[in-house]
């Protein structure tokens, strides 16, 4: 798969007030993030064992959703090489309003590799 599409529900949780991002009961840009990251990797195809990891954000939040809105999220490769996969991504409500758009970059990684090598807590 190379695109993915999902669907959420802003609730109470998802504002920016709940999150820390403001005090405004709205869709919050770490929410919009996290569902941008959630949609690209829904559009991975990968192997048993491998996971991807985010490597590089740029999204621009463009208009507020209010609790109770829908929001349909969209990722599409927009260019892979070997293991870096980058994604364009947007957000529109169900009126068909721009919520939020950008690239998200990430590398596909075993994941028992990748885990061996994170350091223990302090």
């Amino acid at each position: 798969m190379t695109t993915a599409e999902l669907t959420f529900t802003v609730t109470t949780a998802d504002t920016a007030a709940a999150v820390g991002s403001g005090t405004l009961p709205v869709l919050g840009t770490p929410i919009l993030l996290a569902w941008c990251e959630a949609a690209t990797c829904a559009a991975l195809d990968l192997d048993l064992g491998e996971t991807s990891v985010g490597t590089r954000v740029s999204i621009e939040h463009l208009k507020p959703s209010a609790v109770g809105a829908t929001v349909h999220v969209s990722a599409s490769v927009a260019h892979r090489d070997g293991r870096l996969a980058r994604f364009t991504v947007s957000a529109v409500d169900a009126s068909g309003a721009l919520v939020g758009s950008g690239e998200i970059t990430r590398v596909v990684v075993d994941a028992d590799r990748f885990m061996s090598r994170v350091p223990p807590p302090d």
